[in-house]
C-alpha cells in the first residue's frame, strides 16, 4: 500500500474524525479530484453516511471511481459536475461541506457565490471545512497569491458564517502529504 492511500484509508480517517466529522454524515466534497478526502470520508461517515464527491474533471473522478469500487464504498457518489458554482442539492441537507485545495482557483465573486450555495445546503448544525492551500506561506497561487490565511477566513465570515476553530495536522496535498491547517465554520 503506498504513503497516500495508507493516509486514506488510516491518518485521513482519524484527521477528518478529529474535525466533527461523525457515522450517518452526509457529505459533499466539492473538487473532489482523485478522492484523497471522499474516500476517508466514507470510512468516517459509515454505510449509513453518503459523500458526494464533486468534479468537473473525468479524468481524476475515474481514478475515484476506480478506488470506491476497490474499497467496495457503496456511500459514494461520484458526480461530474458542468463547472458551474451551483451546489444541486436540497436546501440543508448536508452535514459537511469540504473546500479543500479548490478556493484558489477562483476569483473572489465566485467564492462568494459559491459559499452561498453551500451555506443553502448544509444544516443548521453544519460545517463548512475549509483547506485555504496556496495562500502566502504555503506555495502561494493563483486567486490566493496575495491573502494570508486569515484573509479567507474572513472573507467567508463576512459571507455568513461563523468561525469555529482551526485544525492542523499532516494532509493530503494532491500526490503527497504535508503540513497543513483547515479551518471549520458553521452557520449563524
Amino acid at each position: 500500500m503506498d504513503v497516500i492511500s495508507s493516509w486514506e484509508q488510516n491518518d485521513g480517517v482519524q484527521f477528518l474524525s478529529s474535525i466533527g466529522m461523525v457515522t450517518g454524515m452526509t457529505v459533499v466534497d466539492f473538487g473532489a479530484r482523485v478522492g484523497h478526502y471522499s474516500i476517508p470520508a466514507a470510512i468516517t461517515v459509515g454505510k449509513n453516511g453518503c459523500v458526494y464527491s464533486l468534479d468537473k474533471d473525468q479524468v481524476p473522478l475515474h481514478e475515484l471511481q476506480r478506488k470506491v469500487t476497490h474499497l467496495q464504498l457503496n456511500n459514494v457518489k461520484v458526480v461530474k459536475t458542468n463547472g458551474k458554482l451551483s451546489l444541486d442539492f436540497n436546501d440543508e441537507s448536508a452535514d459537511m461541506v469540504l473546500l479543500y485545495d479548490v478556493l484558489h482557483y477562483m476569483e473572489k465573486d465566485n467564492r462568494d457565490t459559491l459559499y452561498t450555495h453551500v451555506y443553502r445546503i448544509l444544516k443548521k448544525s453544519g460545517i463548512l471545512s475549509v483547506y485555504p492551500k496556496h495562500v502566502i506561506g504555503d506555495t502561494p497561487l493563483n486567486q490566493f497569491a496575495g491573502l494570508l490565511p486569515d484573509d479567507v477566513k474572513n472573507e467567508i465570515v463576512d459571507s455568513g458564517f461563523v468561525f469555529r476553530d482551526k485544525y492542523c495536522d499532516i494532509l493530503c496535498h494532491d500526490d503527497s502529504l504535508n503540513r497543513g491547517c483547515v479551518f471549520n465554520f458553521c452557520k449563524l
